[in-house]
């Protein structure tokens, strides 16, 4: 199926219903918020109604985006209902909607709008482009289908989720394409300046901290050519530091020189632990990760496993050792 025709069956979707429930996966970050305002924001200008809701707390350093703040969440207040329709953004599979789940109704109908390759199209319409940097940017192609002009909110969460899922126009996934549509919503409102320094310059305390926890535990594998961090949950207690003050940690043994593979592996509990693998190109993360039951892309992917901290460790490092040896 054509492009065209894939969001023509995914326009029809939401023109031939109302009521709508919106969903990202669980720990969003922010193309996961930034898509469920602007599948949010493109249902607000149709007259349809709508909720939106995610099983953990929206990133706060996320606030500022077109009506975040009436995302429901498992702390903050929950949907009234279940929903026949179900609009999931950003989910690299069914269960990565995590709690949200619960507020399907049975039968329900999903239209999956997402970017990740390991995404085994489970909605009744599939929205998927695997090529796109961000789902952001198949939500900007679906917005132009119902010929809305874009204004600075949804502007501004289009090229936030452009922004975030591409480090900054940094990472290999920063195509023509996307500087385009980022161009385009810097013409409609958004302030490119001032995102960068929110999302990419600023830190908070709790960052700084972690970092501070983290660096000094950082271990390579005998060759170099794999670094780890890990934090517990101990770290964030006595820290203060919340769940989003762990982004881009993983960042630093990936930007060691002749680094392959970079991981975080974050305890969530005793025998319970999520992991965060970024690669240089050379390995595909999303394979490793899939071993273990998570997903992503060829050089950003992550999973959970059910086991000890030093377990996980060496299990998740072994096969990226193993991945590693095969691409050579």
């Amino acid at each position: 199926m054509t492009w065209d025709r894939r969001l023509t069956a995914a326009a029809n979707f939401i023109r031939g219903r109302d009521d709508f429930l919106v969903v990202s996966h669980v720990q969003p970050d922010g193309d996961a918020i930034s898509s469920t305002v602007a599948t949010a924001w493109l249902l607000d200008k149709l007259g349809k109604k709508y909720a939106m809701y995610n099983d953990g707390p929206v990133p706060s350093r996320l606030g500022y985006l077109w009506n975040s703040g009436a995302i429901a969440t498992a702390s903050t207040g929950l949907p009234q209902k279940a929903y026949r329709n179900v609009i999931m953004v950003d989910c690299a599979d069914f269960a990565r909607a995590g709690g949200a789940r619960d507020w399907f109704a049975e039968g329900a109908e999903i239209l999956n709008i997402d970017h990740h390759p390991t995404n085994d199209g489970f909605g009744l319409v599939n929205l998927l482009r695997f090529e796109a940097a961000a789902t952001a940017e198949i939500l900007f192609d679906l917005i132009r289908t119902f010929n809305l002009p874009f204004d600075a909110d949804s502007a501004t969460a289009v090229y936030t989720g452009l922004l975030t899922d591409t480090g900054g126009f940094r990472y290999s996934n920063t195509s023509a394409a996307v500087m385009n549509i980022a161009s385009r919503m810097l013409n409609a409102g958004a302030d490119g300046p001032g995102l960068a320094d929110r999302l990419l310059e600023r830190m908070t305390m709790g960052q700084m901290k972690m970092i501070q926890r983290a660096l000094p535990r950082l271990a390579f594998s005998d060759d170099q050519r794999i670094g780890w961090l890990w934090v517990t949950t101990d770290d964030l207690s006595e820290t203060g530091a919340k769940s989003e003050d762990l982004e881009g940690l993983v960042n630093y043994p990936r930007n060691i020189e002749g680094v392959e593979v970079g991981i975080l592996f974050k305890q969530i509990g005793s025998d319970a632990v999520k992991v965060s693998l970024r690669s240089a190109g050379l390995v595909d993360v999303a394979a490793v990760s899939q071993q273990f039951g998570g997903g992503g892309h060829v050089r950003a992917a992550g999973c959970r496993l059910s086991a000890p901290l030093e377990e996980a460790i060496r299990q998740v490092v072994d096969a990226t050792r193993k991945a590693l040896e095969e691409a050579g």
